[in-house]
């Protein structure tokens, strides 16, 4: 049925409510059916988040940077102030592997509002995408406006832009900088691995040219497994890293890594993703981009493309 523009929100909240998911055998199997329903329904979603928003029965919490380890916060603002500073931000990055860094990201004793806001969010019955790229995650969400089924609520959006262009670009060009130019388009789910459910993911590398994975784990929503395997192509090992509430690892998406599975309990993840247009990312012959403080920290023009990896 076709919507009309005078319709009123709740209407549309209403039908999207009303709508059934496709099923995970669809969804598995790429049946033309799924792109159809995501794509038939793209603006009742959209407007079915923005009216769940501004009836959400926790009016008293957006999702901001304020939910951030300090630290990095004030070291991130200052570095955007005078990028000449930048260094503080670079010194709370730990190389924990060849080409792979660990900080802490989230404040853990602020993870309690985003997994209740998450939480509202999965009980909005309002049909999310989960990610089905590698595997098909029971639980997860897509975040970014380019993928279908994506978390539209308008305060998240913001609060999603701002952990990409004001932290994730800048510290991912400071880290590794030959990235810069192939970071202007972004990809971003939340994924859980949950034991007896989705519970690893084999060796792999991404289709980015850096991912920004961040536990978002309570301090004490304890598991065992699911450790994080990189391997290091030096050394031709594998090293085995696991990381605590609210820290972040950032690396190179050439970097092989997988989830090992998960014994007990759940683990609870946002990844982001940076690439270039259409997809592109440097490539080993690419050389070391020399480029000032300044560009590191500023924004690339406002040029999405809607071109998806999964």
């Amino acid at each position: 049925m076709k919507h009309t523009e005078t319709e009123k929100p709740p209407l549309m909240l209403q039908r999207a409510r009303d709508l059934t998911l496709p099923s995970r055998e669809a969804m598995l199997q790429r049946s033309p059916s799924v792109k159809q329903f995501w794509d038939g329904n793209k603006l009742l979603l959209q407007e079915a988040w923005k009216e769940w928003e501004e009836s959400n029965n926790d009016p008293f919490f957006i999702p901001d940077d304020s939910l951030l380890d300090e630290r990095l916060r004030n070291a991130v603002e200052q570095a955007w102030e005078d990028p000449s500073k930048e260094l503080t931000v670079q010194d709370l990055w730990q190389e924990v592997s060849p080409g792979v860094f660990q900080c802490p990201f989230f404040d853990p004793e602020r993870l309690a509002d985003l997994r209740h806001y998450l939480d509202n969010v999965a009980n909005a019955e309002i049909p999310l995408r989960p990610p089905y790229g590698i595997v098909l995650n029971r639980h997860g969400a897509m975040l970014d406006p380019r993928s279908e089924g994506y978390l539209a609520a308008p305060n998240f959006q913001t609060f999603y832009r701002v952990l990409l262009n004001k932290y994730m670009r800048p510290i991912a060009r400071l880290l590794f900088p030959e990235i810069v130019g192939y970071d202007t388009q972004t990809f971003g789910f939340s994924i859980q691995y949950q034991a007896e459910m989705d519970t690893s993911l084999r060796l792999h590398t991404d289709a980015s040219a850096a991912t920004l994975n961040v536990n978002i784990n309570l301090p004490d929503e304890a598991f065992t497994g699911s450790e994080v395997d990189f391997y290091d192509p030096h050394k031709g090992e594998v090293n085995r890293l696991t990381f605590k509430p609210g820290m972040a690892m950032l690396h190179r998406g050439n970097v092989a890594h997988a989830a090992q599975p998960i014994t007990s309990g759940k683990r609870s993840n946002f990844v982001l993703w940076l690439y270039g247009d259409r997809m592109q990312i440097p490539s080993s012959q690419n050389q070391l981009k020399r480029v000032s403080p300044n560009v590191r920290w500023s924004l690339p023009p406002e040029n999405y493309d809607d071109v998806a990896p999964f």
